[in-house]
């Protein structure tokens, strides 16, 4: 008896998450952790699970995600983007509803690079005549 498994991938800033939706009971395990344990906050908890309850699907499948890199919001937003994407290998009619909701659109800006010259990206040392 095969299980099948949908896997998608999310990036936000430095962070990556690798996502895993098997049929089950809607549990959602982080690292090896609960998500609730794992995100402290509760936007946090409704970020990640935003794809799953847009499309009906929260108790139907267990998620499992492998984050690394970056701060927790920035997981956050990986998780979400990782679950959508799984969720459209699932069933690619759930695109219109996720697209619409924002779910599949990553989230482009990173820290910008310091730049020679200068103190930092944008900074600029003091300027004087004199």
């Amino acid at each position: 008896m095969e299980k099948t498994q949908y896997y998608g991938t999310g990036k936000r800033k430095t962070s990556t998450a690798r996502v895993f939706l098997m049929p089950g009971t809607g549990q959602i395990v982080v690292n090896r952790m609960d998500f609730k344990e794992y995100f402290k906050s509760k936007a946090q908890h409704e970020m990640v699970t935003q794809p799953l309850i847009l499309t009906d699907h929260s108790e139907e499948f267990d998620v499992y995600i492998n984050v690394r890199g970056g701060g927790s919001s920035g997981q956050a937003g990986a998780s979400r983007l990782g679950i959508s994407r799984a969720l459209l290998k699932f069933d690619s009619d759930l695109r219109q509803k996720l697209k619409k909701a924002g779910c599949l659109t990553r989230d482009p800006r990173i820290k910008e690079r310091k730049k020679y010259g200068q103190p930092g990206a944008r900074k600029r040392f003091q300027f004087s005549k004199r």
